[in-house]
């Protein structure tokens, strides 16, 4: 059984970077909820876990300490950037980091970049504090602009968003190595975020 911790960037207080009438906490974790129930409803043998489910702020701390008790074989955070550019970018630990940290990288970085229509800013290293203090692969994404016109009008579609789940879901599952369900008939395009405006994107229930 493979364990994914998956971590929705900012949340609760901190609503993370904000433009064109989006905020990036409510982004991060519509996209690590569709991610999760892809990677739960269609692969076998893997277990998932969440640094939050709905509009709270676990520290940076809390979030890799849960990751390290639980014992997670893949951490994965989820932001949005902002700064005045355009496009997907990954990031591993500028530190001493695994073979396989690398090669998960790697593999994620070239699903999500091949199909998220994104400009590919490329792979990338930082000392951000989740990477830092997790002791398992850990990698983060950067998911489109939120402060970038082109890039914000994509993330304000509900049906794209879940397209970034799946596409971080994929990439999860080939890094692993995980197999399909033999029943999977791939996620139907009614998850919770269809009967919202996009620019009113959901926040999920505490819990």
């Amino acid at each position: 059984m493979k364990k994914v911790f998956l971590d929705p960037g900012h949340g609760g207080s901190d609503p993370g970077a904000a433009a064109n009438g989006l905020k990036e906490k409510n982004l991060t974790l519509a996209i690590a909820r569709e991610c999760e129930k892809v990677l739960k409803s269609e692969y076998e043998g893997v277990a998932v876990k969440m640094s939050r489910t709905g509009d709270t702020y676990p520290s940076l701390s809390a979030r890799a300490s849960a990751a390290n008790s639980w014992g997670a074989d893949l951490f994965v955070s989820v932001h949005i950037n902002a700064g005045g550019g355009t496009g997907f970018e990954s990031y591993i630990f500028n530190g001493s980091v695994s073979v396989k940290t690398k090669d998960y990288q790697n593999k994620i970085h070239a699903v999500i970049a091949a199909g998220d229509g994104m400009p590919d800013r490329g792979k990338k290293r930082a000392n951000f504090q989740v990477l830092r203090q997790t002791r398992m692969p850990a990698l983060l994404t950067e998911n489109g602009f939120i402060d970038h016109k082109e890039d914000a009008s994509k993330l304000k579609d509900a049906a794209y968003l879940r397209k970034l789940g799946r596409l971080h879901a994929e990439g999860i599952a080939k890094a692993l190595g995980l197999k399909k369900k033999k029943s999977s008939g791939g996620s139907k395009n009614d998850g919770p975020f269809d009967q919202f405006k996009p620019e009113e994107l959901p926040v999920a229930p505490n819990g």
